[in-house]
């Protein structure tokens, strides 16, 4: 499968992608635990189908350490045992902040206060932007039929 479009190729996109990348990045230094950054990127992409974020999540948080039960279970973490209550609250926030037109309400006051009741706001404010982003990346790469399988730990980093 080739892409749409060669992101890398575009002058505009060159433009715009450099200062979207920042925040990116700005998050990844935020004091959102690392572990729950990329369970949070992961389970984003996967409710949107992006493959090639689901590729690049995946592989990033195997490469940080992260044991590949955890990363088959993120999909249905609601049954799962190995995640913290910090890390529920965060992956059922970013659920509720993906899927807005499902949940006519968007993110209920029960789920921010689980949020709430684990994260700073500083966290907060991370995991809020969090969601964001990899919604905005997911949309990016799924219109342009990003190709998926290819990505290497640290690649972009």
């Amino acid at each position: 499968m080739d892409a749409r479009l060669n992101y890398f190729a575009s002058p505009t996109a060159g433009k715009a992608l450099k200062h979207f990348m920042s925040a990116g990045k700005a998050l990844k230094d935020s004091p959102l635990p690392a572990a729950t950054q990329e369970l949070v990127a992961l389970r984003v992409s996967q409710i949107n189908g992006c493959a090639v974020c689901i590729d690049m999540h995946t592989k990033e948080a195997a490469a940080a350490g992260e044991s590949s039960v955890r990363l088959n279970l993120v999909a249905a973490w609601r049954e799962a045992t190995v995640f913290t209550e910090a890390e529920r609250a965060a992956l059922e926030l970013a659920e509720l902040g993906t899927r807005v037109a499902d949940a006519a309400t968007g993110v209920s006051d029960e789920v921010w206060a689980r949020a709430v009741k684990h994260h700073d706001e500083e966290q907060l404010t991370a995991l809020v932007l969090l969601v964001s982003f990899m919604n905005a990346v997911n949309r990016l790469n799924i219109i342009t039929r990003q190709p998926a399988g290819s990505y290497e730990p640290g690649q972009f980093h």
